[in-house]
């Protein structure tokens, strides 16, 4: 791994430093944050809700609030139908949640991966009318594509709305409803909301419709509080892995602080079968690795209904019961995750070590859990993987990518076998016939290569500041606070810290992972964790350095500082 440090100039760090009143290390990180004017750093370290654009900026979006506001005054019937990640399982239970408040009933239907694939097909719609015919179709985190589809529902004298943050290839379908910024608001890039997800969409959705019916006089419009809903938008936001910047950013922050005091029986006891305890803090850790996981297992197992009845529910045994169902089916997934992991990363070591993108495929993989594979086994290797299970006739999957390679760009240079694909520049879904495979496969890793240039580059490990031992304190870790959510677009800083010697061998325990301590120059003690890296001990008594995060290990009711390993070599200097 190679450590990379890009000096930042020392004048902007000095002024934002003086102006924001802030230490010479969390200046130089707001400065690599990219905020360079000394007036704009107050707003980044507190970034406010009332910094939120008018959300009729969107595009479509007073157009689709409008026909929300007319479904609400006719009481009329609305089908929402949302994706079965955690994005569309937050979008749908959020949209729910505020329609009912305004008296609707929305029946909601999310798709049984098994049954009906991806997003918005016409078996998950015709599961959706078995009820009856609604007045309105509302699709979330889907729908972008899915031009037939909507022009069936279009044809039975429904009224079609989709919410939706994925990327088209397709024109718009005619006489529908899109809200989507980045099909159309194309020609404003640089907007605050312009990456939000699908549940950040719709709560700009429900902003829009709320500022309407308050305009109208609607009696409940001025009860309801869109804050209090803050905890779905951060889970979705952070699940799905947008840029933590702009409006991701004040609405990740302070739903994190609502997620932490969450009333929502489902929620909280979600919170207690992951292990997350709110009086700590919540984090983007919690949401990324012990609820997202749990919410999306049924989802990749079962049916994510059952997720969406979980947020809604005001039954406690209900939740209770459900949450631990959630949790039996996390544990499933983790089993199966490890054997395709194992059998991946054997398949890439015999066959395509050398290849710059790697898809791989076997008939036993659960199609319903190789995103997950996927993002392991890039990591492990740093280069794009595309990992498909087997779905009939089908291969199908996810890809995961690097930094600096953009798979959305990829796959359209190489997208002529593919049934369906789209996503994000990280992270995107991928659909083909298995006979074209072996073609895919090559022309995949061909367009890795002339994406970069050539060879993909060894991993860099970027360090944002150097730090003497004496500068690690309680003190920065408070300061480091305002930086928060960490996340894509806002990465954890990682620090290097120069010549330090270790006087007692590093403790291994679980076999995997080992702790560390030293001392700084002032004889105060500093502790240490390496996870998963037993395998790779420093030595004791030679100068190395250290690339570190600083991370508080809550222990038996205390809060401490403890450094979080990711990266040790040999002092250079």
């Amino acid at each position: 791994m190679r450590w990379i440090h890009t000096p930042i100039p020392a004048a902007e760090a000095e002024a934002i430093s003086r102006h924001a009143g802030v230490s010479p290390v969390l200046a130089e990180l707001i400065v690599r944050a990219g905020v360079r004017d000394p007036l704009h750093a107050a707003g980044f370290l507190q970034p406010a809700l009332a910094a939120i654009q008018d959300p009729f900026l969107v595009r479509n979006l007073s157009a689709a609030a409008d026909r929300l506001r007319a479904a609400i005054a006719g009481r009329e019937e609305v089908v929402v139908l949302g994706d079965y990640d955690v994005d569309g399982v937050s979008s749908t239970a959020l949209l729910v949640s505020v329609l009912r408040r305004f008296g609707l009933a929305p029946r909601f239907v999310v798709p049984r991966r098994s049954a009906d694939g991806y997003g918005l097909s016409r078996s998950a719609i015709d599961r959706a009318l078995e009820g009856g015919r609604p007045q309105l179709f509302v699709a979330l985190d889907c729908g972008t594509n899915s031009i037939g589809e909507a022009d069936y529902l279009r044809g039975l004298g429904v009224d079609v709305i989709i919410i939706d943050h994925h990327r088209s290839r397709e024109p718009v379908a005619a006489g529908t409803l899109l809200v989507n910024p980045h099909v159309c608001d194309s020609a404003t890039p640089d907007e605050a909301w312009r990456h939000l997800c699908t549940v950040g969409l719709v709560f700009k959705l429900c902003h829009g419709l709320l500022k309407q019916l308050r305009a109208d006089n609607h009696p409940v419009a001025f009860s309801l509080k869109l804050r209090d809903h803050l905890d779905l938008v951060a889970l979705g936001t952070v699940a799905d892995l947008v840029p933590l910047t702009g409006e991701n950013r004040i609405l990740a922050r302070h739903g994190l602080r609502i997620l932490q005091e969450t009333q929502r029986p489902g929620l909280r006891a979600l919170m207690d079968v992951a292990g997350v305890r709110p009086e700590q803090g919540v984090t983007p850790g919690d949401i990324s690795f012990r609820l997202g996981p749990r919410i999306n297992a049924s989802g990749r197992l079962a049916d994510a209904a059952l997720s969406v009845e979980l947020l809604l529910s005001e039954d406690r045994a209900f939740c209770g019961e459900t949450a631990r169902q959630l949790d039996v089916f996390n544990r499933e997934r983790q089993d199966i995750e490890r054997t395709i992991t194992d059998e991946a990363e054997r398949a890439i070591e015999a066959q395509f070590l050398t290849d710059a993108g790697v898809v791989l495929f076997a008939e036993n993989w659960h199609p319903g859990v190789v995103g997950i594979v996927a993002g392991r086994v890039t990591r492990k290797y740093h280069r794009p993987c595309v990992v498909l299970g087997n779905e009939g006739d089908l291969a199908k999957g996810s890809g995961r990518s690097v930094d600096g390679i953009n798979l959305v760009e990829v796959l359209g240079t190489c997208c002529e076998h593919l049934t369906s694909w789209g996503g994000h520049p990280m992270a995107v879904g991928v659909s083909l016939p298995k006979v074209h495979l072996d073609s895919f496969r090559a022309r995949f890793a061909e367009a890795v290569r002339a994406h970069v240039g050539g060879d993909i580059a060894a991993a860099r490990l970027e360090i944002a500041a150097w730090l003497a031992p004496e500068q690690i304190t309680e003190r920065l870790m408070d300061e480091l606070e305002a930086l928060h959510p960490f996340g894509q677009g806002n990465p954890e800083p990682v620090f290097g810290v120069r010549g330090v010697v270790l006087r007692h061998q590093p403790e291994v325990f679980k076999d995997q992972h080992f702790r560390f301590h030293f001392d700084d120059a002032r004889g105060r003690r500093l502790h240490g964790v390496a996870w998963k890296q037993a395998a790779n001990l420093p030595p004791r008594h030679v100068p190395i350095d250290l690339a570190v995060e600083l991370k508080w290990n809550h222990f038996n009711g205390r809060k401490l500082l403890q450094l979080g390993l990711v990266d040790w070599r040999l002092s250079t200097s």
